[in-house]
């Protein structure tokens, strides 16, 4: 592989990924996706914000020194109190990365830094240059360079390369930009930076006009060599560069993007399924490459086509990013061995007693299907291993309804080791249980969402369901799921009151 022909896939999702609304993840979620992308084969890992919180600096500690087939990036802003928390986070990392960052375009110098060009360039350069006391390992991201000077990004890029600086960030921090135009921008860039040839240019797209994907690959085509992304496209806002997209664009379309990665695309499905369950955040059906519908297809012509002749039809293999026909059928008469087969190639490392808690879920589950999916087993490891402190746990739930009846439910809580039980009225089955639940546990959270997914097909599949809960200024979400809607409704609104429990 030509050095100059290598994309490095830089992955925020524990970073940028776990800035989407309502996404808390726990220190055994964090870990647990953070192996599943060492697995995947990402070259960087940026693993949180360390000065933003004691639990982000424990998790990016935590991830630094258990990854070592990867390098661990921390954020930090341009300040000596930042990249100190930074580096302390890190330093048992493989080649750990000091990620520092500035804003550059006038809009934000004016009205949040309130600096002058000649400031920012000094304290850019200051910043970088303090950060290289600790490692030699360090990138800078100028904060809305798609709305900044070219003249003065580059200045800015010359300063901090010069300070020791080896990958220089060019990030459409509010998703602004236009693909011919992007291009353009760091065409400029790559030519007028005069070291330029001394770093890696990076790229950091968000969504808000559906072009980060596009913006990635115009910046590729005329010279960024590394990708900021995130598994889904999670993030801020309409969200980032989704990294399955970028990847299985240049192997799709080589003949274009005579390019590589090191990524393992059959990883690519599962890490999807795993980052989704975790995050609480729903793929939409129709989501390129990871979407339900990705691979179906409906019309009849269409399916005669893909029957004589796959590629009539579809441009990638499913094989190619994890999805075969193939599979090991799991039931009631499945064993410890088949279960925990499965659960490591879908990304789960588990530990005896784990994987005793998960094969006794698995056997009542069982029990009430014929099949258990991929996706059950994912809800299975996350109610049983990736569950956070449950300050309330459902004991029982009774719920009594239908044609000409008042529906109410009666619901039995541990509460603190406390049992309590609550009967509430509601417009429905599942208002009455809430209503039962909330006044047992006296939230004032505000339910924001509540949706339903039918996890696998078929009659006897389990229901999904995911809510979001607002209380003062924290958002959460929470997911459940059972064969029966109501009661995965209710483990759903347990599980997002216990991280608002969990949070405060």
């Amino acid at each position: 592989m030509k050095q100059d022909s290598r994309i490095i896939i830089f992955d925020t999702t524990l970073r940028d990924g776990e800035q989407s609304p309502g996404v808390s993840l726990n220190m055994e979620e964090k870990i647990q996706i953070g192996r599943q992308l060492e697995k995947l084969g990402i070259d960087v890992l940026e693993a949180g914000f360390p000065v933003a919180s004691p639990g982000d600096y424990e998790g990016v500690q935590r991830l630094a020194r258990e990854l070592k087939g990867l390098q661990v990036a921390a954020l930090a802003r341009a300040v000596r109190k930042d990249i100190d928390t930074a580096w302390e986070a890190i330093r048992d990392g493989a080649n750990p990365r000091i990620h520092t960052f500035l804003a550059t375009s006038d809009i934000h110098l004016k009205y949040k830094l309130r600096k002058t060009r000649e400031e920012v360039l000094e304290m850019a350069g200051e910043a970088v240059k303090y950060a290289s006391g600790f490692t030699s390992n360090i990138e800078f991201s100028a904060e809305d360079a798609s709305r900044t000077d070219l003249d003065f990004l580059c200045q800015v890029f010359e300063r901090v390369i010069d300070a020791g600086a080896t990958t220089v960030n060019f990030p459409d921090t509010v998703g602004y930009a236009i693909p011919w135009d992007f291009g353009r921008m760091i065409k400029y860039v790559m030519e007028n930076t005069s070291n330029i040839h001394k770093a890696v240019l990076s790229i950091h797209c968000h969504n808000d006009l559906g072009l980060a994907t596009a913006n990635a690959l115009s910046a590729i085509n005329e010279g960024a060599r590394q990708v900021e992304c995130t598994i889904n496209g999670i993030g801020e806002r309409a969200g980032n560069t989704a990294m399955e997209e970028v990847v299985m664009a240049i192997r799709t379309r080589h003949d274009c993007l005579p390019y590589e990665t090191n990524i393992n695309t059959r990883h690519i499905s599962s890490t999807s399924r795993m980052v989704s369950m975790l995050t609480g955040m729903i793929v939409q059906p129709n989501k390129a490459v990871v979407g339900a519908n990705a691979f179906a297809h409906e019309s009849g012509i269409h399916q005669d086509g893909v029957l004589k002749e796959r590629t009539t039809y579809e441009v990638m293999d499913p094989k190619d990013i994890g999805l075969t026909h193939g599979r090991l059928v799991l039931g009631k008469h499945s064993g410890r061995h088949a279960i925990k087969a499965k659960l490591e190639e879908m990304g789960y490392e588990l530990s005896d007693e784990e994987m005793d808690r998960v094969f006794k879920r698995f056997k009542v589950v069982a029990d009430k299907k014929k099949e258990v999916f991929p996706e059950d087993l994912d809800v299975i490891v996350a109610e049983e291993v990736l569950r956070i402190p449950e300050t309330y746990k459902l004991i029982y739930l009774h719920v009594a309804g239908g044609s000409g009846i008042r529906p109410t439910a009666t619901v039995g809580l541990d509460i603190d080791g406390e049992e309590k039980i609550g009967v509430s009225i509601g417009a429905g089955p599942i208002d009455a249980a809430f209503n039962a639940v909330s006044n047992l546990v006296h939230t004032r959270s505000k339910l924001l969402r509540f949706t339903v997914n039918s996890i696998t097909g078929g009659t006897d599949a389990q229901g999904e369901v995911t809510v979001r809960l607002q209380e003062g200024d924290r958002v959460v979400t929470g997911q459940g799921a059972d064969p029966d809607i109501i009661t995965a409704s209710v483990r759903a609104y347990l599980t997002a009151l216990n991280r608002l429990a969990y949070r405060k």
